[in-house]
This record gives C-alpha cells, structure tokens and sequence, in this order.
C-alpha cells in the first residue's frame, strides 16, 4: 500500500503514513485480519510523539457473510453528505470487483457503525464472537498486563488466587498466543518472561494444575508408545495401551500417534478379546473402549479429508495464478497441516498426465514450501550445539561462529528452554539444552571481557 500523505491529529505536522480505507474480503483474504489487529492506520508523529489510530473513512466487506459495514470517525464532524460523497467511492470499488452473479441484496443496504469498536465487535459478532466472549477476552488480557507489571512474586500469587475464575483454559490458549507472538517478533525476553508466569499459574491455580495433570498422561503416552516401539509396536502391544489407559487424554494421545495402527486387524483382536472375556466388567469396559475408537477413528478420519481437500483446493487456486508469487500472496493464509501433501499428490497426477506446465509449476511451489520452512539460523545453530560430544566441542563451535555470541542468543536459548518444559519434552533434552545455556553464558561474558 502506498504511502499517504497526512497531517498529524495532534499538532498538524504533514507527514507520510500508510492508511486503509477499504478492507475487502474479496479482494484481500487477509483484509480481516489486519483490520482486527489493531494496526491498521496507526500513525506515530516524529514532531509530537503522538500514537494513535488516524481518523478515516473505513469499509469493510465481507462477502462469504453478506455483510458490508462503513464507518465514520466522528472527529471528522462532517454532514451525512459529506460522508456519503467520501464513502461512495470505496463502495463502488466493492461493487466493481465483486462478480455480477454475487452482488446481491446487502451491497446496496451497507450498514453504518457508529464507533470504531461498534465496527470490531460486528465484524467478530459475524463469526460468532459475543460481546460477553470479547469482554472476557479483554478481562483475561488486563490480568496478564498486570501480572507483567507485578515484579513479586510473592505478589503474583496474591493476584492468581484473586482473579481464580478468570483462569480457565481461554487465559492459557491466549498465553500461549501470546508467547508464540512475540517469539516470531524476535521479542525473546518478553516470551520468556511470559513463560515463566505461564509455569507459576500451571502450578498455583485449579486449572493450571489439572492442565499439568493432563500434560502428564498426554506425556506417559508418549513415552508408552517410545518405549514399546524400541522392541516393535505391534498391534497386541497397542491393544494393551489401549486397555490400560489411565485416562481420556491418554486415549487422546494415543489415538493421535498411532491412528495408522488401528486398521481392521487391530479391531478384529479387539473383538476377540471382547469374545474372550469372561467378567462381565471387564467385556462391558472392552465393548465401550471399541465403540470410543470406531467412532474417535471415524472423525479423525472425516477430519482428514475434510483438510485434505481444502489443501487440494488452495493448491489449485494458487496455481491458477499467473505465477506463483501471485498466487501465494492471494491464497498461502489458508495452507494448512495437509497443503505439502496436496502438492505432491498433484505432482503425481501432473505427472500421470504429462502436464509438463502443471509439473514445472509444482515442482517450482515444493521448491518454495522447502525454503520456507527452513528453520531461521540461530535455531539450526542450537541443533548444532546439541550433536556436539562436550563442552570443550560447544566452546570451539560457538569461537567459529562468533556471529552468535550476544545476549540475543542467550535469550534465545533461554526461550527454548522455557517453550520445552512448557511442552513436556524430555528431561534429557531439557538437560542438554541448560548445559549448552552454561557454555554460552561463560563463553560470552569471557568474550565480553576481552572486548
């Protein structure tokens, strides 16, 4: 988007900024997202030091939900006229760009919002978000400001055991955004520090502790299914884990990683033992494990096909584009866990087909896939770290690439360790990774000192 020219709202001052007027759904796939980020047409004045959201016209359309919203900052104090005369043309453009067989009845009743946060909570109430979800949005993310404003920790406890009904399973899935946010800003020191409020509530409030609990039996099931495959996961030996699952998230975790596993011959043992036993009891707890993994192994199933084809889909549409840089920009936002498989499964009918175009296009886009998914360099430098026999390996590897030896790296490392206990990863890689966090730490201050 191109530069605007602007005056400061505070003190006038002609400056540059980008500003957005139109947020079109049709013609941008990501127009909701920046519009509801929050950055969208903030402007920061150089002269004065002001930051704040510019006041300007705004349309949003939004095709797949019928609805075509305009906004007009009150500030701007100008007649419904004047307001027209400016909007019209955004509206216009909407019209133009939207295919003859879709321009239906709502193009042409466009709703108006009266402020800026009417606008918000109508784009979010359209998929489903309440003012009541919004509100409890907002609650949780002012307790996790002021526990980042709360230094004691001592004191944190205090406002854990206060704000108790305000810590369910939302709080966490919004910490984790949180932290996964600020991680892909480069912002290491406010992710660890997020982290380590994120392991003082795992251990003080309810629901902390029984996430802790649940991460336990996810983590035995991992660990069962690690164990068992040293010496051959055979489907006998599934069946069993299966049978002496301490709980649902155990089963949960199970049936995650090993879903190839259960086929038909796997069900076929589990009759049997259904047929076999003796105990009442015991045939009905096999009976209902049975009739929990057809129809567990049904959705996930459904699930699966479900995403592959909406991956097959996005690859299609990104191919149709006359390249391929094009055609991510549009549509890469929708790509999801299945979208590399869909690529390659299209390579193979390309190739069956002799589509020499189609092939060069796919062959060029998994090109694309691998490049980016390489990880960034100081994360394939920990992986280095790892491999290496001790610590005399490690300093000799971090002297040969001094490019590493700053308290960013240090940070980094701290993160990752923070992120791994989080997780529930092996203590031994935990281990690990704090022995390397020693050796840098030693490293880099011996380094600062001869600076």
């Amino acid at each position: 988007m191109p530069p605007t020219q602007i005056s400061c709202p505070r003190c006038r001052v002609p400056q540059t900024a980008e500003i957005q007027q139109l947020f079109d759904l049709n013609t941008d796939p990501q127009a909701k997202q920046k519009l509801l980020s929050g950055g969208a047409n903030v402007v920061r004045c150089q002269a004065c030091g002001y930051e704040g959201l510019y006041p300007t016209p705004i349309v949003y359309h939004d095709p797949a939900k019928e609805l075509l919203l305009t906004y007009f900052p009150p500030e701007l104090a100008m007649s419904i006229n004047e307001q027209e005369r400016l909007v019209g043309p955004l509206i216009k453009r909407v019209v133009n760009d939207l295919a003859p067989e879709k321009r239906k009845a709502y193009i042409f009743q466009a709703q108006s919002m009266l402020t800026y946060q009417t606008l918000m909570e109508r784009v979010l109430q359209a998929d489903g978000v309440t003012k009541e979800m919004l509100d409890a949005q907002q609650a949780r993310l002012q307790l996790i400001q002021r526990l980042l404003s709360t230094p004691a920790k001592d004191s944190r406890k205090e406002i854990i055991v206060q704000e108790e009904k305000l810590i369910d399973e939302g709080f966490f899935s919004l910490l984790s955004r949180l932290m996964e946010a600020t991680l892909a800003q480069g912002d290491q020191q406010s992710a660890q520090q997020l982290a380590i409020f994120q392991q003082e509530l795992l251990q003080e409030s309810t629901v902390g502790k029984k996430i802790q609990e649940q991460m336990k039996d996810s983590q035995k099931a991992m660990e069962d299914v690690q164990n068992a495959a040293k010496e051959g996961l055979t489907r006998e030996k599934l069946l069993e884990l299966f049978i002496q699952a301490p709980s649902d998230i155990y089963i949960t975790t199970l049936l995650g990683v090993t879903r190839t596993g259960l086929d038909y011959e796997f069900f076929q043992l589990l009759s049997s033992r259904i047929e076999t036993a003796t105990e009442p009891e015991s045939k009905n707890s096999l009976t209902s494990l049975r009739e929990h993994l057809l129809e567990a192994t049904k959705e996930i199933d459904a699930q699966i096909q479900k995403e592959m084809a909406s991956a097959r889909e996005t690859v299609d549409k990104i191919l149709a584009f006359p390249t391929l840089e094009e055609g991510i920009q549009k549509f890469g936002n929708e790509a999801n866990d299945f979208f590399t498989e869909a690529v390659q499964n299209a390579l193979q009918e390309a190739r069956k087909s002799a589509d020499l175009e189609k092939i060069t296009k796919l062959n060029q886009l998994i090109k694309m896939i691998e490049d980016a998914n390489q990880p960034p360099a100081e994360i394939q430098f920990v992986e280095e770290l790892l491999s290496c026999e001790n610590d005399q390996a490690i300093k000799e590897k971090l002297i040969q690439n001094p490019q590493f030896l700053g308290d960013e790296f240090v940070q980094l490392i701290a993160g990752i360790i923070g992120q791994s206990e989080q997780q529930g990863q092996a203590p031994e890689l935990i281990t690990r990774l704090r022995q390397i966090q020693k050796v840098v730490l030693k490293t880099v201050m011996a380094e600062n000192l001869k600076k």
